[in-house]
């Protein structure tokens, strides 16, 4: 029997909104589409690997750092037409949780990466659509229960 492939579009990814007091991890990325924008962390997830799982992974590869996850943010669609013709399409898992260890070192597809204070965030070029998913993982992390 002959199974024909997967379309190659969308493809499951993720992110994931760190914060280290009234501070974000944040990650300049180095290619494009989005080369010299700030955005979260994170990338594609691999076959067999859980979303959280490579929310944590795509984290630690970027920057260095690790952390706990509190929950999900919100899932987002990252897709673009040039041209009229579909070249890129995400679907991407934004998670959001706390630092637990190391110093953001940018690594992989990052030029840099830094905690930002969240008051300076609006003077940052950011990928689209960051801000809000940003405002959104920052209004649940503030009431988020994290269990022992």
């Amino acid at each position: 029997m002959v199974i024909d492939p997967p379309d190659p579009w969308p493809r499951p990814a993720v992110s994931s909104a760190i914060f280290r007091g009234e501070q974000l991890l944040l990650v300049l990325r180095a290619r494009p589409p989005y080369a010299g924008r700030w955005s979260l962390p994170g990338g594609r997830i691999k076959p067999g690997e859980g979303a959280r799982e490579a929310a944590l992974r795509e984290l630690f590869e970027e920057t260095g750092v690790t952390a706990q996850i509190s929950g999900l943010a919100e899932i987002v669609d990252v897709i673009h037409t040039p041209k009229g013709v579909l070249s890129t399409h995400y679907v991407i898992s934004v998670f959001f949780g706390t630092w637990l260890a190391g110093e953001p070192l940018a690594a992989s597809d990052a030029a840099d990466a830094r905690f930002v204070p969240l008051r300076e965030l609006a003077d940052l070029s950011m990928t689209e659509g960051a801000a809000s998913v940003i405002a959104k993982a920052w209004r649940l992390a503030s009431c988020a229960v994290v269990a022992p």
